[in-house]
């Protein structure tokens, strides 16, 4: 299947060139739920590059190094809840499948989202039992 009607792996049901692909295509993403979605779909799609540039400079790693093994395969992702905060300010509550050594894995986490000239960041966020 082309790109341009495959299902976003964000699971929001929106074909990926009308989904995540928008983003990914450098638009700024309009809130931090779409841009916590667009970052979960480069993690699925191996887009460093893109995760390295939405995430807020003062936390950003030098490198992530998607490419070491074992990759995880990823299965899906839920979000629980977005709640914008101020303008600039929001959190984003989502649980993330994966399977990696042939076990499956849970990442639930809350993430917090600063906007910065526009643009939406990734800051930081805590794990979730």
């Amino acid at each position: 299947m082309k790109a341009s009607v495959a299902a976003c792996p964000c699971g929001s049901g929106r074909a990926y060139d009308a989904c995540c692909g928008c983003w990914h295509r450098d638009e700024a993403a309009p809130d931090a739920e779409k841009l916590m979605r667009s970052r979960y779909v480069a993690y699925v799609m191996g887009l460093e590059d893109y995760l390295l540039t939405t995430w807020h400079p003062a936390t950003r790693p030098a490198a992530l190094d998607l490419a070491a093994q074992p990759q995880p395969q990823w299965l899906g992702l839920a979000v629980k809840a977005h709640v914008p905060l101020d303008t600039t300010h929001a959190t984003v509550e989502f649980v993330a499948r994966y399977r990696s050594g042939g076990r499956a894995f849970r990442l639930h986490e809350c993430s917090r989202f600063e906007r910065i000239g526009g643009r939406w960041f990734y800051v930081d966020g805590d794990m979730r039992a």
